[in-house]
């Protein structure tokens, strides 16, 4: 349907908007098992007709987004920074078209292709944990820490899911919390990389087998081996 606000909201934002780029480092240090940068290696590497992809922010905001991340192929690298044209089309930027010329510093690229990649540097040892577990919200919202975790043989996958139940069970550590509010937020299915973001104490247990489970010691904060108790068996 036919909007005159949204036909003109369009046309100040073609002719009289404008862009920023994100600086996505912040976001890399809250997220740092879910949000990787290419390494200080592969930045300094960079050459013309590589694509990399940056983050571009509407100025004013776009109807349906804010921020998009699109591809520029590098054009011209100098000590004040690095030019590209834009390889994509914008969906809903229109202050921005294929072609354009952007102005970037390498730390803005969250991504490359190289256009050739047998000058690409060996990438870095990371480790992205996308496989599922089932933790206490508590732990996500951040506001308390893992308390209590165990490996059960995996059985919360669905057909068609792109990543796999790990069989990691996790709980918070309730103490202080009230006891209302523990009972209203319960346990929610997601990456194992999202609750690292939030606390990692646990990450040297990743790889233990199913049948392991750890109790946090209050005193020392140390993960302790312990028995599973008969409901989690069941």
């Amino acid at each position: 349907m036919f909007s005159p606000f949204g036909w003109f909201y369009d046309q100040r934002r073609r002719f009289f908007g404008r862009y920023s780029l994100d600086d996505p480092r912040p976001i890399a240090r809250e997220a740092p098992y879910t949000f990787h940068l290419p390494s200080e290696a592969a930045l300094n590497a960079l050459a013309p007709d590589d694509l990399v992809k940056l983050v571009f922010r509407s100025e004013p905001p776009g109807r349906k987004w804010d921020a998009e991340r699109m591809w520029v192929t590098i054009v011209e690298i100098s000590p004040e920074g690095l030019v590209g044209e834009l390889a994509n089309t914008p969906f809903d930027m229109p202050q921005l078209k294929v072609g354009q010329r952007v102005a970037f510093q390498r730390h803005h690229v969250i991504d490359v292709q190289w256009a050739d990649p047998d000058q690409a540097p060996e990438p870095d040892e990371e480790r992205q944990v996308w496989d599922r577990c089932m933790v206490d919200n508590h732990v996500v919202d951040g506001d308390a820490r893992v308390g209590y975790l165990y490996r059960e043989e995996p059985d919360l996958a669905q057909e068609g899911d792109r990543y796999p139940d790990s069989g990691w069970r996790i709980r918070a550590d309730l103490t202080g919390l009230d006891e209302a509010d523990v009972e209203a937020r319960g346990p929610t299915y997601i990456a194992i990389g999202k609750v690292l973001n939030k606390d990692d104490s646990w990450l040297h247990l990743l790889d233990e087998p199913v049948g392991s489970a750890f109790l946090r010691d209050p005193e020392s904060g140390l993960f302790v081996p312990v028995e599973r108790s008969a409901d989690e068996e069941s």
